[in-house]
This record gives structure tokens, sequence and C-alpha cells, in this order.
């Protein structure tokens, strides 16, 4: 692929572009100018163009289930944006128990299944036993299964409940089977944005240490940056920044998750008069191409296809993107906020998903290994293509 800086639109983006092409690293002014241009598509084309220096058309996916353990969570009063949380007593809780995760977790036989990724609310009662006990149990019925499993916000939780060390939480943890951990939790770091949004929960400097201990101990992670409520296009590039500072000391994030902020069934969306809305098109495909040109550092960045629907997350894999997340089986978190997308998607529906978008599939697990690239055995159905939509 090539890139011509003379041919965009936007004259703005030329020098970006050709700092790209030299293989420079782009600062906050950088960073300010992408999200200011007006041209989505020059745009899009820097972005594909340094994403396929780096992984060419290949677009990566897993076969994976998520497990939601709880959503009791001490904070649901005071994260105003978050939809699945509930207090104990109140309807809709629930908190599962290790026989009914593991009745959960069993669709994983008889199905291509590679990892589980679980994770829930800050439950006021729930010891790191009860995790320890889950992954363990987890990992002997499905050896061949990676374990992908809480927050930094979960982990800090749990620190704070057994009055240890973040570093003693993780290695239980890890000594149960933990592959790695998600990268939700750091919504958005700048501290207004968090006193607004999530008062109460960790502080963005607080979800970087976690991180950082994890990554020295050998544990990698992703991270991730919720876009599309109350946030600053200046509080973006902190955030971003703040990631890629980290990964320049680590080396241990594997995948950045820019996630859509749904309004609908909380607090936030309902201050804002946002509910029955949704990010833009427009707001999706600039945060995948500004964290995918930001973060030189970060080997992939993912959409979340239940989140932005599969037709979009389509059309990302030109913007920078090179993963569309995985099968998911059971989606609860972004459903509970007004997500309208199936709650899981079916092995050769992903495939077929990649290949229509002119992208080549590679499934993959928690650490980015690949598993399979050939998918000749993988019977797609006739179905006309129905709910995606083919990229040139």
């Amino acid at each position: 692929m090539t890139l011509d800086p003379a041919a965009l639109r936007d004259a703005a983006l030329r020098p970006i572009a050709e700092k790209v092409l030299a293989e420079e690293r782009l600062d906050a002014t950088d960073a300010a100018v992408l999200y200011g241009t007006g041209d989505i598509l020059g745009l899009g084309a820097i972005a594909d163009f340094a994403n396929q220096r780096s992984n060419g058309r290949r677009v990566f996916f897993s076969a994976n289930q998520h497990i939601n353990p709880t959503n009791v969570c001490i904070l649901r009063n005071t994260c105003s944006f978050c939809s699945f949380a509930r207090i104990p007593k109140e309807e809709g809780a629930y908190t599962r128990t290790l026989e009914e995760v593991f009745e959960e977790a069993s669709q994983a036989h008889g199905m291509p299944t590679r990892e589980f990724h679980i994770v829930g609310g800050l439950h006021p009662k729930l010891r790191l036993e009860y995790y320890t006990d889950m992954i363990r149990g987890l990992k002997e019925r499905h050896p061949g299964v990676s374990i992908k499993a809480l927050t930094a916000v979960e982990i800090a939780h749990l620190a704070r409940i057994e009055k240890s060390s973040i570093e003693d939480v993780l290695g239980a943890l890890r000594e149960a089977g933990l592959t790695s951990l998600p990268g939700g939790g750091a919504e958005v770091f700048g501290p207004a944005v968090r006193f607004t949004i999530a008062e109460r929960k960790l502080s963005g400097e607080e979800w970087i240490e976690v991180h950082r201990t994890a990554h020295r101990m050998g544990i990698p992670s992703n991270c991730t940056m919720l876009y599309g409520h109350v946030e600053t296009v200046d509080d973006r590039i902190a955030h971003l920044i703040m990631l890629r500072d980290l990964q320049d000391d680590t080396g241990g994030f594997l995948t950045y998750i820019p996630l859509a902020y749904h309004p609908d069934h909380n607090a936030l969306g309902r201050e804002l008069g946002r509910e029955g809305s949704a990010t833009t098109g427009y707001e999706d495909l600039k945060n995948i191409a500004v964290g995918r040109l930001v973060l030189d550092n970060i080997p992939h960045v993912k959409t979340h296809w239940p989140m932005v629907t599969p037709a979009m997350a389509q059309i990302v894999l030109s913007f920078g993107c090179d993963d569309v997340e995985g099968t998911v089986v059971y989606e609860r978190v972004y459903h509970e906020a007004g997500a309208t997308t199936q709650m899981h998607m079916q092995y050769h529906d992903l495939v077929d998903l990649i290949r229509r978008a002119a992208r080549k599939p590679v499934e993959r697990d928690s650490l980015y290994q690949v598993v399979r690239e050939t998918f000749e055995d993988v019977a797609v159905p006739d179905n006309g293509g129905a709910g995606v939509v083919g990229v040139a």
C-alpha cells in the first residue's frame, strides 16, 4: 500500500502523513489536527497505511465467550455512565455461584472457544478466593481455553477487600490460571471527566499503575478509552499519550480498544438528554484512526462489533483497525446500555464478515498468537451477506 501526502484534501494532514511515512512519532498538536480534520477519508488513508505497514491485510478475531459473574457493584450510584451495575437488592441484581458460572461456560464444549473474557461489578462481599476458584475450575474443565479476566478496577477492589497488594492479588490470579487482563475501567483519565462520570473509581494514574504492575509480572493486558460523553478532544489526547507512555516503559499492552459510550438506561444519558442516541459513525471512525496513529507502539487496534454494529466494524478495517473482537456468545454490558446488535456472532459469520471487507481473517488466541489462517473448511451459509456490508 502507498500513501501520497499531496493527494490529501486537507493540507493540514500532509505534514502528518509525511511523519507517518518517515515513522516519526506524532505529538499532541498532531493529534489535535487529526481530531479536527474534516477530511475523514484522508485521515482513514493515513491510518490504514500505518496499520497495513504492520499487519498487512490481516484482521484478527477470537473464538471467545464473555462471562459476567455479577452485576452487583459498590459504584452503582457514582458511575453515572454505567447501565450494567446494580446494588445488592435492586431489581435485576444477580451473582452467579461457581457452579452457575461453570454451567454457562459449558457452552464452550464442542465449540472452537479459546478464550473466556470475564468482567463484572465490584461486589462488596466476593473475596479473591471466589475468582481464583472460578479461574482454576474453568481451566480444569477447559484446559485449552485462555482466561482474560478482571479489569484494573476489579483488581484494586479485591486488593482493598483482602487488605493486600495489587501484586499479591495478581500473583494469586496468575497462579490460578489467569492469562491476561482486559482493558476496561480506563474510561477517560482526565480528573474532571472522572469526577463527572465515575467519581469513586480508580484515578487514571491508579489504573496505569495496576497495568504497570501486571506488565512487570509478565501479565499482558489490553487498554481502552470510553469516548462520546463529556470528554474534550484534549482529554482524549492526554489519555492516549498516557497509554503510549506506559507502553514505552513496559511493552505490555496487546491492543487498544476505543469504546463508544451508549447513553440508554443510565444517569449520564438522562442528564445529557442523550437517551435513544449513539455516537456517530464519524466519531467512531475518527477514534479508531487517531488511536492507530498516536499509539504507534501498541501493535493492534480492536473494534467491538456488538457496540458499533457489524457493518461499522467492517468499515473501520479501512481506518486503522485490525481486530473485530470475537464470537462473544453473550454480551451483557453494552446491551444493558441500549446496544441493539445480536448477543453473539457465529464463528463462520465472523470469517465471512472479514472476507466481505476484502481482508484476510486470522483467528488468534488471547496473546495474539495465530491459531489458524486458512478457513476452507468453514461453511458459510448463503444468506446474501445479510447483516454485513462489503467494503473494497
